[in-house]
């Protein structure tokens, strides 16, 4: 299995195989718009803008999870990135990142890049996945990592 073999859906209700991605970078992040990390935002979009014609995309996958700190639905979701950070990267539909309905994709994600000693549970908002060209999942970021901390990893896969 690899990252093309997954398929989430936009925020607009389209289907979004991620093999629409093949060959690009993708970082992948839960989301939320209430919470502390939220303005992580920005720093998502600015890398967004600077390595996305180099072959970078991020994807953006609001949960409610954490502090039920995503209580919007998704026209709320769009209007708050668009109206408040400018987000142009791609947003998801709302999914769960742990538990029985966790959505495929994490369940894949979590068991490929392990967190702190071997847990695979997602343990709050702006958690990061870092996938290569070929699909292979090369790194997990905690929520605590900014953004721009990402950009040697980012630029290594580049």
């Amino acid at each position: 299995m690899s990252l093309y073999d997954f398929s989430a859906e936009t925020l607009d209700g389209q289907p979004a195989p991620l093999r629409e991605h093949q060959g690009k970078v993708v970082l992948i992040v839960n989301t939320a718009s209430k919470c502390g990390f939220t303005g992580q935002y920005a720093g998502l979009e600015a890398l967004y803008r600077k390595y996305r014609d180099r072959g970078l995309v991020v994807l953006g996958f609001p949960c409610n999870q954490f502090g039920k700190q995503e209580p919007g639905d998704a026209a709320e979701i769009a209007s708050f990135c668009s109206l408040t950070y400018d987000v142009d990267f791609p947003m998801m539909r709302k999914i769960d990142v742990n538990g029985p309905q966790a959505h495929p994709l994490y369940a894949y994600l979590k068991k490929a890049r392990k967190g702190v000693l071997g847990t695979e549970a997602i343990k709050w908002n702006f958690t990061k996945f870092l996938v290569d060209r070929t699909g292979e999942v090369t790194g997990r970021f905690p929520p605590t990592a900014e953004p721009q901390a990402l950009e040697g990893a980012i630029e290594a896969l580049l």
